[in-house]
């Protein structure tokens, strides 16, 4: 595990339009892992954004509302690498896992790299997609040209507290 994550900070994964998909349970160092990616990719001139699935689903919902969804899109789809981060932990309706299916689908049809981290397995995104047709549809398109990484082991929130906390 630690030379595939590794040779993901030559960034081949980015100039091949590639993805990474991260699943793990919460505390197991996903976002942490996605923020040093997304640091190696700006250290290497890449043009990347950093954002959480339900921020950029906010985002888009508004623009939506207001008329200016296809210039709102172009921020999530042009960039040489996405990182979405926190899939899973809400649920999406119809409309926002639309505007998911969206961007993933431009992106994969740009060859744009995306990165995104899950605490839900592949078979449980039915669930939180809205459906399964459209979960499978975003599954497909993010796993054609993709390596999955799962983290497991403790919430290292929990391994890092103290144990025994100074007495009063």
């Amino acid at each position: 595990m630690k030379s595939r994550i590794l040779h993901l900070m030559d960034l081949d994964f980015v100039h091949h339009g590639a993805n990474i998909v991260i699943i793990g349970n919460p505390g197991v160092g996903k976002t942490f892992l996605a923020k040093i990616i997304a640091w190696r990719a700006c250290q290497a001139n890449q043009r990347v954004l950093f954002t959480t699935a339900m921020d950029m689903l906010n985002h888009l919902s508004a623009a939506q509302a207001d008329h200016s969804l296809v210039r709102k899109l172009k921020i999530y789809t042009e960039p040489s690498l996405l990182v979405c981060d926190e899939l899973g932990y809400l649920s999406l309706d119809q409309q926002t896992s639309n505007l998911f299916y969206q961007v993933i689908s431009t992106r994969h049809s740009r060859k744009r790299s995306t990165v995104i981290t899950t605490n839900t397995a592949f078979s449980d995104w039915g669930n939180i997609l809205f459906n399964t047709t459209i979960a499978t549809a975003i599954a497909d398109r993010l796993v054609e040209n993709s390596e999955i990484f799962l983290l497991g082991g403790d919430s290292l929130r929990k391994t890092n507290k103290n144990p025994n906390p100074p007495a009063d």
